[in-house]
């Protein structure tokens, strides 16, 4: 599955963006798909993923959303009450497994990623 992100850009803290991803490809729907971020100087870290089942970083955990809507071969990420230490390049990931895993290894597919900048 080839994937595309969009949405990112610069945002006030406090302030709210929506990511979203594209996938290709007939598999979608039997996919796990994620977002991971990485912040300048840091390794990449999983910030949500979806199946049936959903799994957020706690840093997220009741300020992003992820979904995904299968007809439309979409994953979102609803991103509220940004904090700048939210900013990074968020990357869409898509994987086989059967629930979301929160490690890169779970994931064979990955977006070109999309730069999110939070101000203070």
């Amino acid at each position: 599955v080839q994937l595309q992100a969009f949405g990112g850009g610069l945002v006030q803290a406090g302030g709210s963006l929506t990511l979203s991803c594209a996938a290709s490809g007939r598999t979608f729907s039997r996919r796990a798909m994620a977002w991971f971020r990485q912040a300048p100087g840091k390794e990449r870290e999983f910030v949500a993923g979806i199946r049936w089942n959903t799994v957020y970083a706690d840093s997220v955990k009741g300020r992003f959303t992820i979904s995904r809507d299968n007809d439309e071969n979409t994953v979102t990420l609803q991103m509220d009450s940004l904090k700048p230490q939210d900013t990074g390049v968020y990357y869409c990931a898509a994987g086989p497994s059967r629930t979301p895993g929160t490690e890169e290894r779970w994931y064979d597919s990955w977006g070109q990623g999309t730069q999110v900048t939070v101000s203070s």
